[in-house]
């Protein structure tokens, strides 16, 4: 059956979250896509929570995406020789490249290329945020800081360059072994993370080709001046908001969280919001009053998915946590407002037939009151035009490829299915739309369905037919999914 919601949720496996009993308690709370953290974990640990996905996903009956998140570039100061050391504020740190164990007046920084990046002036970053570093002079191999703001520093701790696009590859060595790991694995979408101008993403896609769909997180200020670009070329975006928080004022966050909705949207792509939603329920059973306004926030600016990250994956509170960002989901979308600020930020179409029916199928379904609006879909394309429009009844996604149906998970308002047989005419288009859509709750006998298609059918893209039918009634015709569910659990 449908969510009872459109925007969906994404929820990171872990420690609290690995077994097929407690992965069934998400999927039943609300999840519709599950994120695997390459910054932690192994491989292998990885390989079973995706065993127990898609084994959950064969009882549920629907769809599930699945999300590997790469580590990204990550940059860290080397070690001390007697342990931890306190950075006194306007005191003097060096940086440099020597591998000796480092002491209160200096540390190694085993990353040349940031020496390459550096110049006077810039801040450093170390320990998220805590510590602040200002360049006083450096070279090719070495940077003399001054302590703006002092604090203990222990042994590889992270360090952001808020200031600088570094000389850095968005894949290191470990990414690109997560990567293979990950598509040979079949997972639908990959995190690029530290992605800091458009030739990121580029780069990945030589490597991942067609086997999966690029999700870029935007959590560096590099970014920004790429904006436009970087999402454009990716098939989703993260707002991830950690980083991005860390780099930036605090006061500058929320306004460009929802410049990348807005954007995001414009262009078609799915968004997710993340980072810190519900953070007090890693530890208590309820959040705070600001966190629930936090995630209602995200709904109310147009967001496809929000997203959980320690809640769900180490937290105490896994299930009720994603319970909770569901109860948040469905009051928002219940409120008027919500409904107003949607219909009143439609995109402009593009001047493409694909674009122009997807319009037209949101206008004529709200004007004869359809069930919902359907889609026939190869790649996801004619369904995540539909999502774009944000129609105020459900899209059912029907697609024969199952990595589709999986990536439509991400999509707002989309019931994805995924069939057993493709379609050769307009007649069993129609036949087909009725059944399906009375099998999977989205209508009943007698109702409208707005059908989006492409002739010929099964043409990736050429989305260039609709019309309105009308629900048949059930004549006891086994569902259509079924044989599709039955090898959901077949090698990728």
């Amino acid at each position: 059956m449908p969510r009872n919601r459109s925007t969906k949720i994404v929820a990171t496996l872990g420690p609290a979250s690995s077994t097929y009993s407690r992965i069934f308690e998400l999927a039943e709370a609300g999840v519709d896509v599950f994120r695997l953290n390459a910054s932690h974990g192994t491989q292998a640990e990885h390989a079973e929570r995706y065993r127990q996905i898609r084994a959950v996903e064969e009882t549920v009956g629907r769809p599930i995406g699945v999300l590997l998140d790469l580590q990204g570039p990550k940059l860290r100061v080397g070690t001390f020789a007697q342990g931890p050391v306190a950075l006194k504020t306007g005191g003097r740190f060096r940086l440099d490249l020597d591998l000796t164990p480092g002491d209160g007046g200096r540390v190694c920084l085993p990353h040349p290329e940031i020496f390459q990046s550096l110049e006077r002036g810039h801040d450093l970053l170390l320990n998220d945020g805590r510590i602040r570093l200002r360049v006083l002079s450096c070279g090719p191999d070495h940077a003399e800081t001054e302590v703006l703001v002092g604090g203990n520093l222990s042994d590889r701790k992270g360090m952001n360059v808020p200031g600088a696009t570094l000389a850095l590859s968005a894949l290191s060595e470990k990414d690109r072994s997560d990567l293979r790991f990950g598509l040979a694995l079949g997972v639908d979408w990959i995190g690029l993370s530290f992605v800091q101008r458009p030739e990121d993403i580029l780069e990945a896609r030589e490597l991942i080709g067609d086997r999966a769909h690029v999700m870029t997180k935007i959590e560096k200020p590099a970014a920004l001046p790429h904006l436009h670009e970087i999402i454009r070329l990716s098939d989703a975006v993260m707002v991830a908001r950690g980083d991005l928080g860390v780099e930036l004022p605090p006061e500058d966050v929320p306004g460009l969280q929802k410049r990348m909705i807005r954007m995001s949207r414009q262009l078609g792509k799915p968004v997710i919001v993340a980072t810190q939603m519900l953070e007090s329920m890693i530890s208590e059973p309820s959040p705070t009053r600001a966190e629930a306004s936090d995630v209602a926030n995200a709904v109310y600016d147009g967001a496809d998915a929000v997203m959980l990250s320690a809640e769900s994956a180490s937290g105490s509170f896994p299930v009720e946590a994603v319970a909770m960002m569901d109860r948040i989901v469905r009051r928002v979308e219940r409120d008027p407002l919500y409904r107003r600020i949607m219909d009143s930020e439609h995109p402009n179409p593009e001047a493409t037939t694909p674009d122009a029916l997807s319009a037209a199928a949101r206008q004529i379904a709200e004007t004869i009151s359809a069930a919902g609006i359907v889609t026939f879909t190869a790649t996801g394309s004619t369904a995540l035009r539909a999502s774009r429009e944000r129609p105020t009844v459900p899209i059912l996604g029907l697609s024969v490829r199952r990595d589709t149906a999986r990536r439509l998970a991400l999509g707002w308002g989309i019931h994805p299915v995924w069939t057993s047989a493709d379609i050769e005419s307009f007649a069993e288009m129609v036949e087909r739309a009725s059944l399906v859509a009375s099998q999977e709750g989205i209508g009943a006998p007698g109702q409208s369905l707005v059908v989006t298609a492409g002739v010929p059918f099964g043409t990736p893209g050429a989305t260039n037919a609709l019309r309105v039918i009308s629900i048949a009634p059930n004549d006891g015709t086994p569902p259509l999914v079924d044989a599709a569910r039955k090898s959901l659990l077949e090698p990728v």
